[in-house]
């Protein structure tokens, strides 16, 4: 406690960071472990997120179909993962964009390419007899060297990573 003694003014601006602190920890708005989801949601079913691109890479729904329930099951702790159309959530939607451009040019020819993959999130809120859609799109780059397949081969777990933290982003987040 020599500190205080040391710096007494600094005595206040200690005691509003604890209080800040222990508020914002007890009223529950915000909790690092878990996102914010209302108690009365006790059961989550998502969908298969079907590939309606139209280019189509075959790995691509299955694994971000699982790496999102994974990602919800993590975060969102007080609420079960069911297959019941009676769920107080059910999430679903589809692959709506898979396509490639040129990103960048050097010397008159491209030098980057651009694989940009979007999902139509439909997120339905039973309790509440709310249906909510989303768009997310997210661009990932590579060398205008390799073909779709070997920048595909070196992209997709990204891909499924980045996609999955957007898609539960805007689901999940209401910042």
């Amino acid at each position: 406690m020599n500190f205080l003694k040391d710096h007494p003014h600094k005595f206040p601006a200690l005691l509003l960071l604890l209080a800040i602190g222990v508020v914002v920890a007890s009223c529950g708005i915000y909790t690092f472990r878990d996102v914010s989801v209302p108690d009365n949601v006790k059961t989550i079913k998502i969908n298969y997120f079907d590939n309606r691109a139209g280019i189509q890479n075959p790995q691509l729904s299955p694994k971000l179909t699982d790496a999102f329930k994974q990602k919800v099951q993590s975060y969102v702790r007080k609420a079960s993962l069911v297959n019941s159309e009676t769920a107080d959530y059910i999430i679903g939607g589809y692959v709506s964009q898979y396509a490639v451009s040129t990103s960048g040019i050097s010397n008159q020819q491209s030098s980057s390419n651009r694989l940009t993959v979007g999902v139509h999130l439909i997120f339905n809120n039973t309790l509440k007899n709310e249906t909510k859609e989303y768009d997310v799109s997210l661009p990932f780059d590579f060398s205008s060297s390799l073909t779709l397949t070997q920048a595909e081969g070196q992209l997709l777990d990204d891909i499924i990573k980045n996609l999955s933290d957007e898609m539960f982003n805007r689901i999940f987040s209401s910042w």
